[in-house]
């Protein structure tokens, strides 16, 4: 009995024994197929670098104001003029009309449109009293055209005399601008003159190179051909300006002797007027439409003194200052429309294909000009293909990459952080 309760507990111990080696094998075995899933899956939805999805396209730009920024002129017929008067600074924000400069013809053409407006009155008076059709009238109106003659002759000589005294103040101006110009040019020469000598010296002791000695004479050569060339400049400005004085003398003689004979002539005929006909009125009637027209010129060439702004817009730029002359291809101010600021992105030709009207893009200041990044939407791409006008940092990187304009509205809470950052470089990345 005691043999068989023996048996059966071994056998029971070994049954256990053979149960929790299989459960371990079990354990181990379903993890292994768990880890190995897992690995699987990780392989299989773990996608490889060349298929990683692009979602933006990256370019280097520039901050501009909407419209550009344009130079601000007066017309060619105004060439040559100066600033008498600037109405703006740097940074005044302006409306379309108001005036921004006013050039130094400026008080010439005043004259001429008071005169013309005097003129006027005086014709007009001269056809109301032809058109009373009485010899009280008649009278009256000869003495009218007496007193135009006369307004008209103290005209021609007030407005002779300033051209004549403009003229005089021009030849002192430049002949003092000039003669500066020659005494530098003359102490460069001496200079050049001196250098060349010493080095003269120096190549005869076979100190220094016959091409060291030749290139101190050419400069000694460049410097004279200058100064000839200064010395010449003086001389034709001079006779030029000299002869201008002559000549309006001589115009402004013989201007007021016509108006002086005239007058003399209006006063004979006073005597002679017996009545009034209709080729008197209708006379009267062109001679007042003359002047209008007269005024009417006088008042466009006045308006064209007056450097006018043709937008809304800032003043970003003082080109030129008061008494400063006015070059055409310059202007006298620079302005644009930062109410509304873009960026031109130059995204390479390769990558414009992904770019769209209407995507968003982010705005980053490569120089920290503005702290955060901002954001902004595709506005216009371009159609042409170009050369980058934005140049990298990377002193690898191409200059001759081919790029396509890409313009960016900036949002309009971001307005404000970049509307003095004109042409500040940005690094824009476009959405897509």
């Amino acid at each position: 009995m005691g043999e068989t309760k023996s048996f059966i507990g071994k056998h029971n111990k070994q049954i256990a024994i053979a149960a929790g080696v299989l459960g371990v094998f079990t354990v181990v075995a379903t993890g292994l197929y768990v880890i190995k899933i897992t690995q699987n899956r990780a392989v299989v939805e773990t996608p490889s670098t060349e298929e990683k999805t692009i979602t933006s396209v990256s370019a280097l730009g520039r901050i501009e104001p909407l419209g550009e920024v344009i130079n601000i002129a007066p017309t060619p017929s105004m060439a040559g003029a100066k600033v008498k008067n600037l109405l703006v600074d740097e940074g005044s924000e302006i409306k379309e009309g108001d005036i921004i400069a006013i050039t130094s013809d400026y008080d010439s053409k005043q004259a001429e449109v008071e005169k013309a407006q005097k003129d006027l009155k005086v014709a007009q008076t001269n056809l109301a009293i032809v058109q009373a059709g009485a010899k009280q009238g008649t009278i009256e109106a000869q003495r009218a055209t007496i007193a135009r003659l006369n307004v008209e002759l103290e005209g021609a000589i007030a407005t002779d005399r300033a051209k004549i005294t403009r003229l005089k103040a021009q030849l002192a101006t430049e002949t003092k601008e000039k003669q500066a110009t020659i005494d530098r040019f003359k102490a460069e020469v001496d200079n050049a003159q001196i250098e060349f000598q010493r080095y003269q010296k120096l190549a005869d002791d076979g100190v220094i190179s016959t091409s060291e000695l030749d290139q101190k004479k050419l400069v000694l050569a460049t410097n004279q051909q200058w100064y000839q060339e200064a010395q010449a400049s003086y001389n034709r400005t001079i006779t030029t300006v000299t002869e201008e004085i002559n000549e309006a003398q001589a115009f402004a003689i013989q201007q007021e002797n016509t108006l002086k004979k005239q007058i003399v002539e209006a006063q004979a005929k006073l005597d002679e007027i017996a009545e009034i006909r209709t080729v008197d009125i209708a006379q009267a009637q062109a001679e007042v439409e003359r002047v209008m027209a007269i005024i009417k010129q006088a008042q466009i060439d006045l308006d064209l003194t007056m450097i006018k702004a043709p937008i809304d817009g800032t003043i970003i730029d003082i080109i030129a200052h008061e008494g400063e002359n006015i070059e055409n291809s310059q202007g006298v101010v620079e302005m644009g429309n930062t109410s509304q600021m873009l960026v031109i992105a130059e995204v390479y030709e390769s990558d414009i294909s992904k770019v769209r009207v209407g995507q968003s893009a982010t705005i980053v200041s490569e120089n920290n000009s503005f702290p955060d990044p901002i954001e902004g939407k595709v506005l216009e791409i371009s159609t042409k293909i170009g050369k980058k006008d934005v140049l990298e940092t990377d002193p690898a990187a191409s200059v001759d990459a081919r790029v396509v304009e890409v313009k960016i509205v900036v949002n309009p809470k971001d307005n404000v952080l970049v509307q003095n950052l004109i042409y500040s470089q940005v690094i824009v990345e476009i959405l897509l």
